[in-house]
């Protein structure tokens, strides 16, 4: 008797172990996990987590009309088919339809205002740092004109002379105005700061739709090289690239393709300049591929998948890479860490190379994401985002 009673004490705490562990991780996930997600059109929401994540619908839940033939309902997120985790919205929708693409293209922005790059005395001064303009500030205009350039600073600059000019910038989404005197240095009226209005470069397109023209590419921002914040846009084209060569990545020393813009020629419109890219519109499909289905998040899963690329100038390639982790949490800074297995490429770049950013990735037959970074350490792997996120961001330049 007393052996019963002791091993009901033993497995009563065990199971309240257990339960205390599920519940913990239950409410890890539900601190993490994003309130909302997109699924095929009949079909039902799994997660491919660490834990088994099913749903089912919240009773009493009804589906709702939303755009065109789109709809939502409400799920509870189940861990292991048993324990509650929270509930979430399901948009149900046609699985969309896209090109993958690989390829290479040019980068060509000009900013929206200009952006301050650095500030220097003239003078014995420096006029931008005396009246607030700070590393970093986009200059919107100066005495009532619109800033485009360098040269329309110094215009306004020089014309102010040392009466003072209204100067209007954005820094961190908020507009100031603020008032610059000039130092008279060499000659000439200055205002003591450096600033930059265009980037270029290299980068790899990741999709597109031949329905609706629009593309995706890069993963990440083009950002300035001297303040690292997101280059505001004004416009921006897409160009034919020729790739002339490539340093290899090493540990320590990422790589890069070497290319340059082949002509004046302009294949398309650059829209939007985000943290999840570049997207816009090409006048015609950057290849003949056969149009894959779009894959979801929660669909993505550890495991083999592909990489297309071009790092020698020509069609894409296959390269085969292993999706070692992958985040779904609402604030991850990444969504996967990449890993290039593929032998062939390895010899040839040493792993990932700056201007890969935006091959597409590979899985189950699906676009579920692109190649956003290297590791510096190990150029080997890096990192991915989501072609979900991507695509939904695209859409946005079709309004």
């Amino acid at each position: 008797m007393k052996i019963n009673v002791y091993l009901f004490k033993r497995i009563t705490a065990a199971a309240g172990a257990l339960t205390l562990s599920l519940l913990g991780v239950a409410g890890f996930y539900d601190k993490t996990l994003p309130d909302n997600f997109s699924i095929e059109r009949d079909g039902k929401l799994e997660l491919n987590t660490f834990f088994s994540i099913s749903s089912r619908p919240v009773r009493h839940s009804c589906m709702t009309a939303l755009t065109g033939d789109n709809g939502s309902n409400e799920s509870t997120l189940m861990l292991l088919g048993a324990v509650p985790v929270k509930n979430v919205t399901a948009v149900s929708s046609e699985r969309p339809m896209l090109v993958p693409c690989g390829e290479t293209f040019g980068i060509k922005l000009l900013t929206d205002g200009v952006i301050v790059v650095e500030l220097t005395d003239v003078g014995g001064r420096c006029p931008a740092r005396e009246c607030g303009i700070r590393k970093g500030d986009i200059i919107i205009s100066v005495n009532g004109r619109d800033i485009r350039s360098n040269r329309d600073i110094t215009d306004e600059v020089r014309r102010s002379r040392d009466e003072g000019c209204e100067v209007v910038l954005r820094r961190g989404g908020t507009e100031k105005t603020l008032t610059l005197v000039p130092a008279y240095s060499e000659g000439s009226y200055k205002a003591g700061m450096w600033v930059r209005d265009s980037s270029a470069g290299i980068g790899t397109l990741t999709f597109f739709d031949d329905d609706s023209g629009i593309f995706g590419g890069l993963g990440h921002p083009v950002c300035d090289s001297d303040t690292g914040g997101i280059l505001p846009l004004s416009e921006g084209a897409v160009g034919d690239i020729d790739i002339t060569g490539l340093i290899p990545s090493e540990e320590g020393s990422p790589g890069q393709l070497l290319g340059d813009f082949s002509g004046e020629d302009v294949l398309g419109e650059i829209k939007l300049n985000c943290e999840e890219g570049l997207f816009g519109t090409l006048e015609n499909s950057p290849d003949e591929k056969e149009k894959v289905e779009l894959g979801y998040k929660q669909e993505v899963h550890r495991g083999s998948a592909q990489i297309y690329s071009s790092v020698d100038g020509g069609a894409p390639k296959p390269y085969s890479v292993q999706i070692e982790y992958i985040d779904l949490s609402r604030d991850a800074e990444h969504d996967m860490v990449v890993h290039i297995t593929d032998e062939s490429l390895i010899s040839e770049t040493g792993g990932i190379v700056q201007g890969m950013s935006g091959s597409p990735i590979m899985q189950d037959g699906r676009l579920v994401g692109a190649v956003t970074h290297v590791f510096i350490d190990d150029p080997t792997r890096g990192y991915g985002i989501f072609a979900e996120d991507m695509f939904l961001r695209a859409e946005e330049t079709t309004g």
